[in-house]
């Protein structure tokens, strides 16, 4: 039997590469005969530089930067030499890991250190920029990056102002840089949610951000009004493709002041990794992720995987730390907890209880066989 082992991660617990190592312990104890391909997967966001740095020989490049918050922080890109191509993370410098609880403020958060990754790429001579968008503490529509690439934003009163999600209803005029950059800038996204309106940024990603529900209509507010400007001025309006909401508008972002395209980052990743030819050559799929949810069919990976496996007529078997919605996208779907736990149990056990799950899983189909 060949057994394709190809989760995401399992956020906050455990990376893909770990989650693959579990499920493959877990199969290997009833199936050691088994031919098994371990192959993690991202969906362009978080790991999805690193999977690009392994699979292309390329490597870490370390720049100062700043966070979410505009605290002075060390960040990592991928630098691909053959390709003359950066993979940046835009949660590597303005992701909600580095913060704490009680510091998400989307209100103040800016991405603007990711901007600077991007400056520093386009220092380095790239001809090609991929950023990978997802897990971000902001809400800006990739205003502060904007900021870090040159351009300018002012108030009624010609003063220049720190473009910060909380005042964008006070910005009246938006300068462009001199000069733009040339280059290919192309967005990794993992949801396909527009700007605005119930399933954009702000009403769906924001409460996960810090947002209160006060904080929502504030920043829904402010989103309608940049999209207004860039529409008069800049005469672009992207409020509305998919994509555009991912990370907190930054999908927006870069699509109006990168002139970037929009790629489903799973599909970017299946490309490189030849995924469907793997799925094709296996007899069962395994994948996974920490919490398979509504968002789950935007866009993210188990569920892109899936589909191409049924394409395939192969069967498919996911893991989830938790499950929410449908889960008809899979043939079968078990969540790895063994009984009632917190949170923090459950992130602080996930290796041991996916591995346990997946023996548990195993057993029950070779019964089957």
């Amino acid at each position: 039997m060949r057994i394709l082992i190809a989760p995401d991660k399992f956020k906050g617990s455990l990376t893909a590469v770990e989650a693959a190592e579990a499920i493959y312990e877990g199969f290997f104890r009833v199936f050691p005969d088994a031919h098994f391909d371990r192959t993690p997967i991202a969906d362009g966001g978080e790991g999805t530089a690193s999977l690009f740095r392994e699979n292309m020989q390329g490597e870490e490049v370390r720049v100062p930067a700043h966070d979410a918050l505009g605290r002075e922080i060390s960040a990592t890109y991928s630098w691909l030499p053959n390709q003359q191509t950066a993979v940046i993370e835009m949660s590597e410098a303005s992701g909600l890991w580095r913060l704490q609880p009680s510091e998400r403020n989307p209100l103040h958060a800016s991405t603007f250190g990711t901007g600077e990754l991007v400056a520093h790429a386009l220092e380095r001579g790239a001809k090609k920029i991929l950023v990978a968008l997802g897990g971000s503490a902001t809400n800006d529509a990739g205003v502060g990056m904007a900021k870090a690439l040159g351009w300018k934003f002012f108030d009624a009163t010609e003063n220049e102002m720190e473009p910060q999600a909380g005042n964008f209803s006070m910005i009246q005029r938006i300068l462009p840089p001199p000069s733009a950059a040339t280059c290919e800038i192309t967005a990794l996204c993992d949801v396909t949610n527009p700007l605005l309106g119930p399933h954009g940024a702000t009403r769906i990603f924001g409460p996960q951000k810090g947002a209160t529900p006060a904080m929502i209509e504030t920043l829904e507010m402010g989103l309608e009004h940049l999209a207004n400007l860039c529409h008069i001025q800049l005469e672009s309006d992207y409020r509305n493709i998919p994509g555009a909401g991912a990370a907190g508008g930054m999908g927006f972002g870069l699509l109006t002041f990168c002139g970037a395209s929009l790629e489903p980052g799973f599909q970017a990743v299946a490309r490189l990794l030849g995924l469907s030819e793997r799925i094709l050559s296996s007899d069962l799929v395994l994948t996974g992720e920490g919490r398979l949810d509504r968002q789950s069919e935007h866009g993210k990976g188990p569920v892109a995987l899936a589909r191409i496996a049924r394409e395939h007529g192969k069967p498919v078997i996911a893991f989830a730390g938790s499950i929410e919605g449908s889960t008809e996208a899979f043939d079968a779907c078990i969540p790895i907890a063994d009984g009632p736990l917190l949170l923090e149990e459950s992130q602080r056990r996930a290796g041991e209880l996916l591995r346990a799950a997946a023996e548990r899983t195993a057993r029950l189909l070779r019964i089957s066989l």
